[in-house]
């Protein structure tokens, strides 16, 4: 009897040889994911529980990636549109009973009490400097860090810390509460030079240390994805001392494959391999295409350590055959 989708999974986290390379593809469920409330919406809240439902039965895939659709807001208005650091100076945490957390570890037990006995399943997380990005707005969202950084690099520093218990609270609470394997947390590069990686490793990388060190005190399975969405390129190697497991980066959009990755994480487990964009052979190609590079995707990386993905989330209306074509491609001796 060959491994069920659980043990090639855990087998692959483990860099060991499994019956196949297991695959995982993952996109969001709501037309506007980064600003719905699933708080304050009923139907945000049902419409990505019954996405994942639909996503699952549409293909099987071998673990869970639970999207966060909905909870990308962390719910300080203090931080909305945040023009100084300053005035969230006073910010408290908002604890392990706020509605926050308490509905994200709800939507985590929902699905692994339908699919943990079959698969992993990975909560997705927010780094904290994530968390401050998607609460601005303009056109300097990303760079917003750099300037509160410059402003007050003290009120910074506490902002940071604040956010930190929050998702470090949930990191734990979605693997002991949730029953989720691990998470997946969200991480990426300030895109500005002012950032250098000596300021990255003093205002960016506790807090996000901080997240996955709390996690692994429930689970080893922490899976770190070092974001490329927008045209945001990042140094890989800012990441490689980090408590992780598992990493997945935009390989084709970084240019960086996963062998080269794995020999900058230390020979720990990839993932990915694909593009994820509507002009990749993932989405645009023909069966024969998809299985061509699934091969040369294997046949450079090898198949121990290895999960195939894409460098982040693919689009909402991708047929999922293409999934089941990369899968069986990956299963060939």
């Amino acid at each position: 009897m060959g491994q069920t989708k659980r043990e090639l999974v855990e087998a692959a986290l483990q860099g060991k040889p499994a019956d196949r390379v297991p695959v995982g593809f993952w996109h969001h469920f709501l037309q506007d994911q980064r600003h719905a409330d699933a708080l304050s919406d009923p139907k945000a809240w049902e419409d990505n529980i019954q996405g994942h439902e639909s996503f699952c039965r549409s293909w099987d895939p071998d673990f869970i990636k639970v999207m966060t659709d909905g909870f990308f807001l962390y719910p300080h208005p203090e931080l909305h549109g945040l023009r100084s650091i300053r005035d969230a100076s006073h910010i408290r945490p908002l604890g392990h009973s706020s509605p926050w957390i308490q509905k994200q570890i709800e939507l985590c037990r929902i699905l692994t009490d339908k699919y943990k006995d079959q698969k992993m399943v990975f909560y997705n997380l927010f780094s904290p400097a994530r968390c401050i990005e998607f609460q601005q707005t303009g056109d300097d969202a990303k760079a917003a860090v750099v300037r509160f950084m410059k402003e007050d690099p003290k009120a910074l520093k506490y902002v940071m810390d604040v956010l930190a218990e929050d998702v470090a609270d949930l990191a734990q609470s979605v693997i002991q509460e949730g029953g989720a394997d691990g998470v997946y947390l969200s991480v990426q590069n300030i895109p500005s030079p002012e950032m250098t990686e000596e300021r990255y490793r003093e205002f960016i990388a506790p807090s996000e240390i901080r997240v996955l060190k709390t996690a692994n005190e429930a689970s080893s399975h922490q899976i770190l994805h070092i974001c490329g969405y927008m045209g945001c390129h990042n140094d890989l190697s800012w990441y490689k001392d980090y408590p992780f497991e598992a990493v997945n980066w935009a390989v084709v959009f970084e240019g960086v494959p996963l062998e080269e990755g794995r020999r900058i994480f230390g020979g720990r487990t990839v993932i990915g391999g694909f593009d994820n964009t509507e002009t990749g052979v993932l989405y645009r190609g023909s069966r024969e295409e998809i299985e061509k590079e699934t091969r040369r995707i294997l046949a450079d990386s090898g198949r121990d350590g290895v999960i195939l993905g894409a460098d982040c989330t693919v689009p909402k209306d991708i047929d999922p055959r293409h999934f089941e074509w990369v899968r069986e491609t990956a299963a060939e001796e």
